[in-house]
């Protein structure tokens, strides 16, 4: 748990030393020459959606899945009571995974153009 708490912290200060840097605070709204505008922070902003729900439906499929393996291990006979339940588990974690993604494609159709 320590490993996945320390992941957390740095993803949390990269997004924070990213969006707080001084680049983004002195930039000029229409300055030439590829700085950042509102169309880099949405790309940034689904980027960061996407990975966010990744990360976050996979670490609850991995423990879901371990779950469940070690009921199975410890109770052979209730192993059909036990694997419906985790794949419908499962398949909502990758639902709310496909919405972000979803929800970031909506973003990139946003950009003013």
């Amino acid at each position: 748990m320590g490993r996945i708490k320390q992941l957390t912290y740095a993803l949390a200060a990269s997004v924070v030393a990213t969006l707080g840097s001084g680049t983004l605070a002195l930039a000029k709204e229409g300055a030439s020459g590829g700085g950042y505008g509102g169309d880099g922070l949405i790309a940034l902003a689904a980027g960061i959606a996407i990975s966010g729900a990744a990360i976050g439906a996979g670490l609850g499929q991995g423990r879901a899945v371990a779950a469940a393996m070690e009921s199975i291990g410890r109770n052979p006979n209730s192993a059909d009571r036990i694997q419906t339940p985790m794949i419908i588990g499962i398949a909502f974690m990758e639902a709310l995974a496909i919405y972000a993604l979803v929800i970031a494609f909506f973003l990139q159709g946003k950009i003013p153009g």
